[in-house]
């Protein structure tokens, strides 16, 4: 059996580890337990405590990689990945190494499979390397993949005039709405719906990014919604580093010249929110407000107040009956203990 331990880092990947194990972080086209599940044919276990071959679940696994991975593990937390090995040290990898992520998994989930036929609707480069699963539909859009692969799951849609550059990934049931710019590399995970301009991100699932707006090297977890013209920064106007914090008065940590929201699970923004460069929203936070939001906010924040429990907890389930879904005695539970502490 193999084992995934995130017990000597899970603190290093807030806010996406608040509410998940790391192994269900996603990446690519599929989360990381998506990954090992396919390449071994194994259900994947998280208790450290089962006997099995110990792996660190920060590891992205891939055809290429993951039998020498389960052979010698990491010797060593600390030493520097190399191809074809990667490692989500911080939240920031997950846009940084989507790239990484999104042709490996196109290359697992496409092999030896045959593409569902290109609309004649639609204007295509490279067509070889997009592949459309049953039930989907493209119309009369532009699908260049002359940079990376195009992947569009089973029944997403792709609405007129969407212009969409590769590495790219769109979810089961997802939707992009009419004419909107997505570069890559950019992942849209299942029951999501993408619009605007997008580039370099990764929504996690069942999150809105639906209208006009920016959004750049970033993350957004589940359930997120950003309002209408809701915009990031991810460039310095100075060009310099960007830095990002984890907790009110803690010390900076950089991620480099390009970096921009990382959003918490349950987090929403009004409409014409402006994040700034290396801005870290919590878990289950409701950002409005005539300020540009804080670079950090705090998990179960409403405006510039403390979300009560109830409410917030009423407010996740409207959101989830949009999209017929409830929450679950899990949800509730996950969510007591991190607002309770």
């Amino acid at each position: 059996m193999i084992v995934l331990s995130e017990n000597k880092f899970r603190e290093q990947l807030f806010p996406f580890t608040y509410s998940r194990h790391t192994v269900d972080i996603r990446i690519g086209i599929l989360t990381l337990r998506e990954k090992w599940e396919l390449l071994t044919g194994e259900i994947i276990s998280t208790d450290e405590t089962s006997p099995g071959i110990q792996i660190p679940a920060n590891i992205i696994p891939t055809a290429e990689n993951f039998e020498s991975i389960i052979k010698f593990g990491i010797k060593n937390e600390d030493e520097e990945e190399t191809d074809p090995v990667k490692i989500i040290r911080h939240p920031w990898d997950i846009f940084l190494l989507n790239d990484f992520a999104l042709r490996n998994d196109f290359d697992l989930m496409t092999k030896n499979r045959v593409t569902q036929p290109i609309s004649g609707t639609n204007q295509t480069i490279n067509p070889q390397n997009i592949f459309i699963e049953d039930g989907a539909e493209v119309e009369c859009s532009i699908l260049n993949a002359a940079a990376g692969p195009i992947y569009i799951g089973k029944n997403a849609v792709i609405m007129e005039g969407s212009m969409i550059r590769g590495p790219f990934s769109l979810g089961e049931n997802s939707s992009v709405k009419m004419g909107s710019k997505i570069y890559g590399a950019t992942t849209i995970g299942p029951n999501c719906v993408a619009g605007g301009e997008i580039k370099n991100s990764v929504l996690f699932g069942n999150s809105n990014k639906a209208h006009d707006g920016y959004l750049g090297d970033s993350v957004l977890g589940e359930w997120c919604n950003l309002g209408a013209g809701t915009s990031n920064s991810n460039v310095k106007n100075t060009g310099g580093a960007v830095s990002y914090y984890f907790e009110k008065g803690g010390a900076s940590v950089i991620a480099g010249n390009k970096a921009g929201l990382l959003m918490g699970d349950y987090s929403r923004a009004a409409i014409n929110t402006s994040f700034n460069t290396g801005t870290v929203v919590g878990v289950c936070c409701n950002i409005f407000g005539e300020k540009i939001p804080e670079k950090f906010t705090e998990n179960f924040t409403w405006g510039n107040e403390r979300y009560i429990f109830e409410k917030a907890l009423k407010d996740i389930q409207a959101w989830k009956q949009m999209k017929g879904q409830s929450v679950s005695e899990y949800e509730t539970a996950m969510l007591k203990k991190l607002y309770y502490g």
